[in-house]
């Protein structure tokens, strides 16, 4: 047995990867996503990624210094391994968010063409932007400050 099947056999988890998604809460760190099996998607498949919200966090709190800010984490959960984006966000004033970083999307995903080859760096921050577009990810940020405040 080679050391890398070894340690790859070491590092397998016990549980299911559904699972796991279903025990990360509030106060899982939004980039725990980055730690996530790889996931390759099809650049051109004509089915809809289906991400589900998974948590907001609020992690500084509105002052006359500055805005609320955090960071929210979605994930496909259907299938064996889960694939998923996290982001930081900020409130530009009272109601309005925004993601902080546009192009810090963090993610397991792998986008490939139909040769099955990585994508440009410049496709990749389009279709992830697309995906964030999609997501009801402001309403769920706003329901997160509204339970800060209460």
């Amino acid at each position: 047995m080679t050391a890398c099947v070894h340690i790859a056999k070491l590092c397998r988890p016990k549980r299911d990867w559904r699972e796991i998604i279903d025990t990360i809460n509030m106060s899982t760190p939004a980039w725990v996503v980055c730690a996530w099996p790889t996931q390759l998607w099809q650049v051109d498949d004509a089915s809809p990624v289906q991400l589900s919200h998974v948590g907001t966090h609020v992690l500084a709190t509105a002052s006359e210094d500055g805005p609320f800010c955090g960071q929210t984490l979605w994930a496909k959960k259907n299938g064996d391994r889960p694939a998923g984006l996290a982001w930081d966000w900020v409130e530009i004033r009272e109601g309005v968010v925004a993601m902080a970083d546009p192009l810090g999307v963090l993610t397991n995903v792998k986008f490939i063409n139909d040769e099955g080859e990585a994508i440009s760096d410049r496709e990749v921050a389009i279709r992830l932007q697309q995906l964030v577009h999609a997501l009801p990810w402001q309403s769920e940020v706003q329901r997160a400050l509204r339970a800060q405040n209460d």
